[in-house]
């Protein structure tokens, strides 16, 4: 294990493209994190590999700006993107660019009041409660138990009580966590040799149990969208906001399909991102027990033994920290692909109409001409004396531009107190003999389940 003062969590062995290329063939699992040269973590712009549409990735903060603002319409978002998620979110302000971007979102915005803290926090809260006791329970078991499941359920039981007043135990709710469980783990969004043979935007079909998981999860939210149309008095929720947004231009509201469009979107996006993000930060807690210390000392002294409230999650700078180094060696979307829809030039490199345009956190935030110790975890970075020395533009876990997440406050907001919450209850145990490599999927997750056991913590000296 590596010491303390330079712990080096898991990563891809980074190799020759043409050998990492070999490797990502022969394991046939597509994850294109162990695709990246080792070249990819110190240029400003070069090529991956080799392939008919040309795909090239941007490291040099400047130039991923002005990818991501897109002034001139020129990088949507990418094909492939689109085709691993359209069976699922249909035409969302996730997967749409231009006009249509703009008027979802101008629509969307207003419902996010109801992600402002003061609004959410009590729903975040007892959501958070519940699963402290199911912790307890697993404590008492002695069992192991997987970690991405757990803070997966976790997280969607937040986004279920914040966006349909309804607690993930609920019969409907279940059913989706359950299929959105399916879909992220088994949607094809590249395949290796389709990027390397085929032309921008051809189809990418999709595996049958990956389209009748889609189909299930848009009937079950369905239902309940129809449950706050039959009775719309009675709920006071970001789907009520999103059902209440019209047009400006035309006052019509969303139809009942649009609804469920952007209503998944805020499912998807609001539980797996976080869910990532916290699987790595227990993984690390586990792996390095120290800071589970030092979190402790922090939150003893900020709440003692008072039930956790808004204004403790913005008292606990450290805590903070190490959930920003989190977000910056573990981003949860990895890549940000777009597609130039004609020929263009961005910091002095030209592309290729179809070029697949890479915008990737996972390089950008681990580069060696941005960050001293690129690979190594270490949160008193982000420590508010040291934070503003970080070079602009080179950390962003939640997007840049006008496609920034909304959601971003209330994310951070969220993984502040559910680590505050389980830091100080528990002992992160992981089960011995694991092998942990990261994979990019949906978002950036274990290759492989992560195990561990929990118990109470235990007095310090």
């Amino acid at each position: 294990m590596s010491t303390p003062e330079l712990y080096i969590p898991p990563k891809p062995l980074s190799l020759w493209s043409v050998v990492a290329l070999a490797r990502v063939l022969w394991k046939g699992d597509g994850n294109l994190l162990e695709l990246l040269p080792a070249a990819a973590y110190h240029f400003d712009v070069g090529n991956l590999g080799y392939s008919r549409r040309s795909t090239v990735l941007f490291n040099e903060p400047g130039a991923v700006r002005e990818i991501m603002r897109d002034a001139e319409g020129v990088f949507p978002k990418s094909d492939l993107m689109v085709s691993a998620l359209e069976h699922l979110i249909g035409d969302s302000i996730f997967v749409t660019d231009g006009e249509r971007w703009k008027r979802q979102r101008a629509m969307i915005d207003p419902a996010f009041s109801h992600m402002r803290i003061s609004h959410a926090f009590g729903a975040m809260k007892a959501a958070v409660d519940d699963h402290l006791l199911t912790l307890e329970e697993m404590a008492a078991s002695g069992e192991a138990f997987s970690l991405d499941l757990a803070m997966s359920h976790v997280t969607a039981d937040i986004i279920c009580r914040t966006v349909f007043s309804t607690p993930l135990q609920t019969g409907v709710a279940v059913d989706v966590f359950e299929d959105f469980t399916l879909f992220e783990r088994s949607a094809v969004q590249v395949d290796v040799l389709r990027l390397i043979f085929k032309p921008a935007w051809s189809d990418i079909p999709q595996p049958p149990e990956v389209l009748a998981a889609c189909e299930r999860i848009r009937r079950h939210l369905g239902t309940l969208v129809d449950s706050h149309l039959d009775n719309p008095e009675a709920f006071d929720d970001i789907a009520s906001s999103v059902i209440a947004a019209r047009d400006a231009d035309t006052g019509e509201p969303f139809s009942r399909e649009e609804l469920i469009d952007q209503l998944g979107v805020f499912f998807l996006a609001g539980h797996e991102t976080t869910a990532s993000a916290l699987t790595w930060a227990f993984y690390m807690l586990a792996d390095q027990p120290h800071w589970l210390a030092r979190l402790r000392k922090e939150i003893a002294t900020v709440v003692g033994d008072a039930s956790m409230s808004f204004e403790h999650t913005r008292q606990l700078p450290l805590t903070k920290a190490f959930f920003k180094e989190t977000l910056r060696l573990y981003p949860p979307i990895t890549f940000m692909p777009r597609v130039a829809l004609r020929e263009a030039t961005v910091g002095g490199r030209r592309l290729r109409k179809g070029a697949l345009v890479m915008i990737a956190p996972w390089t950008l935030q681990r580069h060696s001409k941005w960050w001293p110790d690129p690979h190594a975890f270490k949160p008193e970075r982000f420590l508010p004396e040291q934070e503003a020395a970080l070079v602009q533009g080179a950390y962003m876990p939640f997007g840049q531009g006008p496609h920034t997440c909304v959601g971003a406050g209330f994310a951070q907001t969220e993984s502040v107190l559910i680590l505050a919450e389980f830091v100080r209850r528990f002992d992160w145990l992981l089960e011995p003999g694991q092998t942990v490599r990261p994979a990019a999927r949906m978002t950036t997750r274990p290759a492989d389940q992560v195990m561990l056991h929990v118990r109470p913590q235990r007095p310090q000296g």
